[in-house]
């Protein structure tokens, strides 16, 4: 929704202002669509020239996302801190050889399935289960599996960011398509130097726009977009996190209520439950 509001604003000030200032719209909306074409053309095939398929299709996927709501939120995660004290209570009370079947199954598990909004997120279960799979294995000590987080949430950071990197780089290219339009839209101008000046200043003004819509394009549209979209990949990497700390003070020796505590810590300040809040829910689930 924001971001519609954002390309509202900005394209009401900047041809709002243009108009105002007595510019003539139609040169820009005669040359639009020929120059859009030529921009577009060029922008999409240097995008898919220069991105491997899966990050082609991470973009797309992370475009629809941005025009979304973030599903990171307060009440999310008072669930999953909610869902990791169950588990850690059931191991603590009754040895971590009960939460097997739940690892194991975590669709058919009556505590995963509780607490719906992360227990069927596909991302996060497994995230869980495999730790707490090795921690049921008992093969494995707090810092081995530490650095094994590390590494696997990095991986994910990476593979997220690749689709943000794609965006950057092409904000970064559309002022030189925008150039290349109106170098195109010169030479077609210099072809026709026989023409009244006023059919030469219309080409002109007309080759100008390219560059006007190159730059509008890379900083109006691509770049804010790569921007929210960078800002939606590190929440999702702050839920690991999340995960990760909790689990790691659990294997430490700390209670369940203290460990989610550790968990709580590592969440934005937006999104964090406060202390009280969280303890409330934990009590009445």
């Amino acid at each position: 929704m924001f971001v519609i509001i954002g390309w509202a604003v900005s394209m009401a000030c900047i041809f709002g202002v243009f108009i105002a200032h007595g510019g003539n719209i139609g040169v820009i909306l005669h040359a639009l669509p020929f120059e859009m074409i030529t921009i577009f053309g060029a922008a999409i095939g240097a995008f898919l020239a220069n991105n491997q398929m899966k990050v082609v299709k991470a973009t797309a996927a992370g475009l629809g996302r941005c025009f979304k709501g973030s599903k990171y939120s307060k009440a999310r995660y008072m669930e999953l801190l909610a869902l990791m004290y169950d588990i850690l209570q059931k191991a603590r009370k009754e040895g971590l050889m009960s939460i097997e079947k739940d690892v194991e199954d975590p669709h058919s598990s009556p505590l995963f399935q509780k607490y719906p909004v992360v227990g069927n997120d596909h991302h996060v279960t497994e995230f869980i289960t495999d730790y707490l799979r090795m921690m049921v294995s008992g093969n494995l000590n707090a810092h081995e599996i530490e650095s094994l987080m590390d590494s696997e949430i990095e991986t994910h950071h990476q593979e997220e960011h690749a689709a943000v990197a794609a965006l950057q780089r092409l904000a970064g290219g559309l002022p030189a398509f925008g150039i290349v339009a109106a170098v195109l839209g010169v030479v077609n101008t210099m072809g026709s130097v026989g023409q009244p000046p006023a059919v030469l200043g219309g080409m002109i003004g007309s080759a100008l726009v390219g560059t006007f819509l190159g730059i509008l394009l890379a900083y109006g549209f691509a770049e804010p977009l790569a921007g929210l979209l960078e800002q939606k990949v590190e929440d999702g990497g702050k839920e690991f996190q999340c995960i990760k700390t909790t689990l790691l003070a659990s294997m430490q020796g700390y209670a369940p209520q203290v460990a989610i505590e550790f968990g709580r810590k590592v969440l934005f300040s937006g999104d964090r439950p406060s202390f009280s809040e969280l303890e409330s829910h934990v009590k009445k689930k």
